[in-house]
């Protein structure tokens, strides 16, 4: 899906290009990868690296063009992890600037792409932007706020399974604490990576950057930096949930042995003395009619006496 805007406010949508458009690509077809590669001359190394779902946060500069990939959260239907992380492109040339991303996501929704209508700077509704550098930076802030947005959900669904496995610790809720932490895997990396391409956008920036990016970037740093930090801290608990849930498992385990271990015990008390009984050999019992009674009174008499001892010494 591509879309052609006459400014980074994405207000007003013309059909051809001209100085200065924005070029929003979204989930592209094969038609719209050969354009951006035949009539907007982005190179083609560059689309297959923003195209590539592992490729990492980067600034890549050249003579006619400048790159800044930052890698993005999008929600997980297929594989089991609820969150996941792509790649971004912002290709910059003196004539147009074009976002590429191989799936539809909330920093730049295809069918609303202004950064403005949802975001915080209400009062720049409707207002033209043509500085790139605010483009970018508003990206990067998006980018930020999305992240903790999703944090926030996967806390939500950690503490869910956390009450699940407290009444009953099974397979199922141990596999979805193990996907929540693969996925503040994946959001912990790629805020590291972004975090060093905000670090190289401030530096290459220092001097010529208006006052109103300098703020901006300096918000983008901060959101992004609270981000990783809430990422690391969720790690953090997810890996202590995961080692607690783990001894507490353990634990049931040697219960539930130690359990059959004493049952097994105390059932072969009756066994050992009908086996005395049942051998085939003269003893005091065999012609007395109350035998049988006799023995089956001893056996449960004795293993009385075990369990009495085990439950003294709780082990049963």
């Amino acid at each position: 899906m591509l879309k052609i805007f006459k400014t980074f406010g994405g207000y007003t949508e013309i059909q051809q290009p001209e100085e200065g458009c924005w070029i929003n690509v979204t989930k592209p077809t094969e038609t719209e990868t050969k354009s951006l590669i035949n009539d907007f001359h982005v190179p083609d190394d560059i689309v297959r690296d923003i195209l590539d779902a592992d490729e990492r946060s980067r600034i890549e500069y050249d003579d006619d063009w400048s790159l800044i990939i930052l890698r993005i959260p999008v929600p997980s239907e297929n594989n089991g992890v609820p969150f996941f992380t792509v790649p971004l492109g912002i290709f910059m040339t003196d004539k147009f600037t074009i976002t590429l991303c191989q799936v539809q996501n909330e920093v730049l929704p295809f069918d609303q792409p202004s950064l403005y209508r949802n975001g915080t700077i209400h009062n720049s509704v409707n207002k033209p932007v043509k500085d790139v550098l605010n483009f970018t930076l508003k990206l990067f802030f998006r980018t930020s706020n999305t992240y903790l947005r999703y944090l926030k959900q996967i806390n939500q669904q950690t503490s869910s399974i956390e009450k699940d496995l407290e009444k009953s610790i099974r397979n199922k809720e141990l596999h979805k604490l193990l996907m929540m932490e693969k996925c503040l895997v994946y959001f912990i990396t790629s805020l590291k990576a972004n975090e060093l391409v905000l670090a190289k956008l401030s530096n290459s920036n220092k001097r010529s950057i208006s006052e109103i990016n300098e703020d901006l970037l300096e918000d983008a740093i901060i959101e992004n930096k609270q981000a990783l930090d809430m990422a690391q801290i969720y790690s953090d608990i997810q890996s202590g949930m995961m080692d607690a849930f783990a001894s507490v498992i353990s634990n049931n385990l040697n219960v539930v042995m130690k359990q059959l271990a004493s049952i097994s015990i105390i059932l072969m008390i009756p066994t050992l003395v009908a086996s005395f009984y049942g051998m085939n050999v003269p003893n005091s019992f065999e012609n007395n009619h109350w035998a049988f009674f006799l023995i089956l009174g001893m056996s449960v008499v004795l293993a009385s006496i075990g369990i009495l001892i085990f439950r003294k010494r709780e082990w049963f």
